[in-house]
């Protein structure tokens, strides 16, 4: 299958680039293992409480976060492409084995880019979530989308490090 190449629309796309200081091999065990995903996916005090991956283009990605005051927020998405130790892509547009998913016109539907690449001892880790509108990119960004991410990854490197 030929990788996916992505253009950024710097309207409708967020992305978050750093470097840290942990191996591509484990952000991608991080990223891909359910049993070590709900450790780190959600930003404190928040949880992720259910995971399931299908790692494969037409598998699931299920999580289920949920917040302080204990209400649940399920998210249902299609794996669209898997490079091990260097990409994952995942929509919340379509469901497992691309079945279109019911519009939610409250929602917020995007496609998650994970990239993962070697830079010294450690990974350079690039995060890009592709939106459908300038509208739902900004909505997503004031909704905290560099702050969540950025301690997600954060709690990632903390966890990983205790391998």
């Amino acid at each position: 299958m030929a990788r996916i190449e992505f253009t950024v629309d710097p309207d409708r796309d967020l992305v978050l680039e750093r470097v840290v200081d942990v191996p591509p091999e484990l952000v991608w065990k991080a990223w891909t293992t359910p049993e070590h995903l709900v450790k780190w996916f959600a930003p404190k005090p928040w949880t992720t409480t259910e995971c399931k991956i299908d790692l494969r283009p037409g598998g699931i990605f299920r999580t289920v976060m949920r917040s302080p005051e204990g209400e649940e927020y399920p998210g249902d998405a299609c794996i669209l492409e898997v490079i091990p130790n260097e990409r994952l892509v995942w929509t919340d547009t379509l469901l497992p084995g691309y079945r279109p998913a019911p519009v939610d016109p409250s929602g917020m539907p995007f496609t998650g880019v994970i990239s993962l690449a070697p830079e010294g001892d450690g990974t350079r880790y690039t995060a890009m979530v592709i939106h459908s509108s300038p509208e739902s990119a900004k909505r997503h960004a004031e909704m905290g989308f560099y702050e969540g991410w950025s301690i997600c990854l954060d709690q990632l490197v903390e966890y990983v490090k205790t391998w």
